[in-house]
């Protein structure tokens, strides 16, 4: 029988701007929400949390132990080094601010897949993985460590042969908190964990966009346009679960974990159009098209070669264009907020486990408002 395994999380490197700090306090509220609710299941040994400083961690829940490190970073070489320090054994390992609507039951289940044999790993997503279950921890000796977590799930498999088990596509699993537009989405449905939630209740961010797409979801006449880093799960969970009709466009999956957005060599058919109309044409021909439209924007950057602040990327997902010092991208964004449609700006998760959210949502606002028709009609005709 293998000995529980050790949760890891990372959070840090955020910071500076508001927009910056708001993110990173989120995600920190949100690792610690996760770390307290698997470690309540009994199945962890304890839970490691890996920082680059104490700010904001300063009362951590109990069995989870702090690492800290100033120095450089570079995310495999870090990891690597908790595991053998620590002499880890199995290690269930996910990004801070990943995975905040993943239950205690679904932890726990993480930790039963693993301890059924060595040689395995448990992910939510192999190409682009942000929760990564792994044992025997050593095998992180015979992969190409890498700078950042996506490829790690990929490399454990291809390069040290372990057996993978992909978890089920869910908004649980697949949701994220990478910008504030995930924050939004959180506002909008709920679900968050008791610190995170009370940060969100706190900022009470503007949700009103959303709640402008929400009814389309749910109208046979009704079209909704997807467009960015998304796969063919998602399309799967919009044919299922939606009667609009959806236009479905996944380009660029893993260009960041394959390094396609350093090396200049993303690729976007939205992008090529973009450039050739230019931006006001384009959200004419997005309007033309659908009735509301996702847009994955760090795509759109990536084809045009750009590479604006992470600041500017996060206002722009909160639609405040005009605190933008990037020319293009303030000009994008304006024009997304001025759009004759419902235009929502994001990144990966926006079009994958934010995407899937709302879509939860838009059903269970629907079933609310019949069921409140179907109690006025009854109350109605209960009157003499």
């Amino acid at each position: 029988m293998l000995k529980a395994p050790v949760l890891v999380s990372f959070v840090g490197g955020l910071g500076g701007s508001p927009v910056e700090e708001m993110t990173a306090t989120a995600r920190r509220a949100a690792t610690l929400d996760s770390l307290e609710r698997a470690l309540s299941t009994g199945a962890f040994a304890y839970a490691v949390l890996v920082a680059d400083a104490a700010d904001g961690l300063e009362a951590l829940p109990a069995g989870v132990r702090l690492d800290l490190d100033h120095g450089p970073f570079h995310f495999g070489r870090r990891l690597a080094g908790v595991t053998e320090r620590l002499g880890l054994r199995s290690v269930v390992y996910f990004s801070g601010g990943s995975v905040p609507l993943l239950s205690a039951q679904e932890f726990e289940g993480v930790a039963q897949e693993l301890g059924r044999g060595e040689g395995r790993m448990v992910t939510n997503n192999y190409y682009s993985a942000d929760l990564v279950a792994f044992s025997p921890a050593d095998a992180l000796r015979r992969i190409e460590l890498p700078a950042i977590d996506n490829p790690l799930a990929r490399l454990l498999a291809e390069q040290a042969g372990l057996t993978t088990h992909t978890l089920s596509r869910s908004v649980a699993s697949q949701f994220d908190i990478d910008s504030p537009a995930d924050l939004a989405v959180l506002t909008l449905v709920g679900g968050a964990g008791p610190r995170l939630q009370a940060l969100l209740d706190g900022w009470g961010l503007d949700v009103s966009l959303y709640r402008r797409i929400l009814p389309l979801f749910v109208v046979s006449t009704a079209q909704v346009l997807v467009a960015g880093r998304s796969n063919s799960r998602v399309w799967q969970y919009l044919e299922r679960e939606t009667v609009c009709r959806v236009r479905f466009l996944a380009e660029e999956r893993g260009m960041q974990a394959e390094g396609r957005v350093e090396g200049g060599q993303a690729r976007s058919m939205v992008g090529f159009y973009l450039a050739a109309v230019g931006v006001q044409r384009f959200f004419e021909t997005l309007a033309e098209l659908a009735d509301a439209a996702f847009l994955d924007s760090r795509v759109l950057l990536a084809h045009l070669g750009l590479q604006p602040s992470r600041a500017d990327r996060f206002l722009s997902d909160l639609g405040r264009y005009e605190q933008i010092d990037d020319p293009f991208l303030r000009e994008l964004t304006e024009a997304a907020a001025r759009a004759a449609i419902p235009v929502a700006l994001g990144g990966h998760s926006l079009v994958s486990g934010g995407l899937m959210a709302i879509i939860e949502h838009a059903w269970q606002e629907h079933d609310r408002l019949v069921q409140r028709e179907e109690g006025d009609v009854d109350l109605g005709q209960g009157v003499a």
